[in-house]
């Protein structure tokens, strides 16, 4: 298994799974693809949802596909492809977050330690962050473009 961080630094860029995210919003990191495989074999298919602060800050989500009720102000950013899982996993975050967010590309990464009870992965003394920049002008035209 790759290597998990101890560091929650956000803007710490970290390798990304060449092609895990169908759109140029959202990625994941390769200790974050392998945590996922093992999550859904306990778990079944699974889902995404960044929150939008509160009591986990803002912290990546992840439940059943299903298990959180997605709503009309809830935006998919992209699908997150792991090799060794038949599906995708879906990841979303509300229209309000969205809109701070949306000129940041974000990367699904694990880090040591304990984070929402909520969320699968927290049993297995890990949580998932988001690391996080900017898009470059170049990428963001290609967004507005597309």
């Amino acid at each position: 298994m790759s290597e998990i961080s101890t560091s929650t630094d956000v803007t710490e860029q970290v390798p990304e799974v060449p092609g895990s995210g169908t759109t140029a919003r959202v990625a994941l990191s390769p200790a974050a693809a392998e945590l996922l495989v093992q999550l859904t074999d306990v778990h079944g298919p699974l889902m995404f949802h960044q929150s939008g602060g509160c009591c986990d800050g803002s912290a990546p989500m992840c439940y059943p596909d299903g298990d959180f009720k997605l709503g009309g102000q809830d935006v998919h950013l992209g699908d997150l492809s792991v090799e060794g899982l038949e599906r995708p996993i879906g990841f979303h975050m509300s229209a309000s977050q969205f809109e701070y967010w949306k000129h940041t590309h974000l990367t699904v990464d694990v880090v040591k330690g304990r984070g929402s009870g909520f969320s699968v992965e927290a049993p297995e003394g890990v949580r998932f962050i988001i690391r996080s920049r900017l898009f470059s002008d170049d990428e963001w035209r290609a967004l507005e473009g597309a």
